[in-house]
């Protein structure tokens, strides 16, 4: 097996604060398999997998990387890399079958065992509460569109908070809620498979009334001072160049992906702008009194999950600035950067660029980075060894751009991959690999590739010379 020697590490590090946190991410689906053990009931998840044509290759997350049978050698395997943070997500049908009634303490004690594991080999478990794996029964009665999801997402946060709250110290409510909204409501490319744009209006908000709702009530049973967030997937959006419709294109992409979500939880009210934009289409936010309030408790800190940045346009190929039924354009066109297996572009400075427009935008709102990452073509050695050059470099030139953010002012706290393991990746099944350790999913042998041993040493440069 090689490695190589971290380049400009020196550098990299320079200015990260001491207590900067280094660490992996997973979700429950993606890693656990066990689908039907222990009292866990059915997700939106297992019922996608088994709509014909929803997953590439037909491919289900009833074993993944049978990480539930497999947790002890995974933290022994976190340990080995360095890594001091483990980001975790609990999956709610294991927790709480059907998503209503009492705990289900077989599926409650693995996430026990799994705090302790980690505790006991010094690392820092981070819990998020929500990964997309709503329980069926709950999607039956109406999903995220439906208000009453969000009250039983509270009710099921605090099943998990009052078992683990004695331990855990930083607490994430939802991942990702534009990725639950728009692509599984809007777009019907994840689970569940609705294309009802409404509707997916709906369920923003009733993805963070419940962070509310939950972050409201842990906060109340909090035996101590305890770190509450939320992780947004967030980018830069860059117009293409400095005319009205490309800037308002932009405008737009900003405005459903970053401020939607984030001015209700910092500022306690939606963008007015973007209010206008979907009152032209005839789409109101579902605001009832108070919830605003609620979804502005404060939060102690942000995850920030960055992949890309994309550039748009207000102009059609041919030139128009309206569709059919009179609306503004807005689509994307290329950077011309090198691009992942995933066919995302690769823009390190638009995550420069991301960092300091939230700490200008919401000043005092600390940040972890809670995923970042990328998927390759692994070709693996004779040994399963893999030298990704490219998942390498790319975690090596999006660390300089955190540092350099950092190194202007914003305040960042941590840094976790994307991810600890190849695993689930959602509708494209088994086949995008994020992995920093190569899983053989016939064997379930786990191999660190060459970016694992990269990260590592990082980690271990920065801790020796902080």
């Amino acid at each position: 097996m090689t490695t190589t020697s971290v380049s400009g590490a020196a550098d990299l590090i320079k200015g990260l604060p001491a207590d900067f946190r280094w660490g992996v991410a997973t979700s429950s689906y993606q890693i656990e398999g066990a689908i039907a053990e222990d009292g866990r009931t059915p997700s939106i998840w297992d019922t996608f997998c088994e709509v014909p044509g929803a997953i590439d290759n037909g491919d289900k997350g009833d074993v993944a990387c049978d990480h539930y049978h497999r947790m002890p050698e995974d933290v022994a395997l976190i340990k080995s890399l360095g890594f001091d943070t483990y980001r975790f997500s609990v999956a709610w049908p294991r927790v709480q079958p059907r998503g209503k009634g009492p705990v289900n303490p077989a599926g409650l004690g693995f996430y026990d065992k799994l705090t302790d594991e980690l505790l006991a080999k010094g690392i820092d478990p981070w819990v998020t509460l929500y990964h997309w794996d709503l329980p069926q029964e709950l999607e039956d009665a109406g999903g995220w569109p439906n208000r009453d999801t969000a009250y039983r997402f509270a009710e099921y946060s605090m099943l998990v908070f009052d078992a683990l709250k004695d331990r855990v110290n930083t607490w994430t409510t939802l991942n990702e809620p534009w990725c639950s909204a728009m692509l599984g409501y809007a777009y019907g490319l994840h689970a569940p498979g609705i294309k009802d744009y409404p509707a997916s209006i709906a369920a923003v908000h009733h993805l963070l009334l419940g962070h509310g709702l939950a972050t409201t009530a842990m906060r109340e049973a909090s035996p101590r001072k305890l770190d509450i967030g939320i992780t947004l997937n967030v980018a830069t959006a860059y117009p293409a160049s400095d005319a009205e419709p490309d800037t308002e294109a932009a405008r737009r992409a900003d405005g459903m992906g970053r401020r939607i979500y984030l001015d209700p939880l910092v500022h306690g009210h939606y963008p007015a702008d973007i209010v206008a934009d979907l009152a032209q289409e005839g789409i109101e936010i579902p605001v009832q009194d108070g919830d605003l309030e609620l979804i502005s408790a404060p939060i102690d800190v942000l995850g920030v999950n960055y992949y890309f940045s994309q550039k748009f346009t207000g102009y059609a190929e041919d030139g128009s600035t309206v569709d059919e039924k009179g609306l503004p354009i807005s689509r994307t066109v290329p950077l011309g950067r090198p691009k992942t297996h995933m066919d995302w572009e690769v823009v390190p400075e638009g995550f420069t660029d991301l960092l300091l427009s939230i700490a200008r935008d919401y000043p005092g709102l600390p940040m972890v980075i809670t995923e970042n990452g990328s998927a390759y073509e692994d070709v693996p050695d004779e040994n399963g060894f893999v030298a990704d050059e490219g998942r390498t470099e790319y975690f090596k030139t999006h660390l300089a751009a955190v540092a350099d953010a950092i190194n202007q002012g914003a305040d960042i706290r941590g840094y976790l991959a994307w991810s600890l393991l190849d695993n689930f990746e959602w509708a494209y099944g088994y086949i995008k690999r994020f992995g920093i350790v190569r899983v053989d999913y016939d064997t379930q042998a786990r191999i660190p590739k060459q970016s694992a041993l990269y990260l590592k040493e990082v980690a271990e440069q920065h801790r020796e010379n902080r």
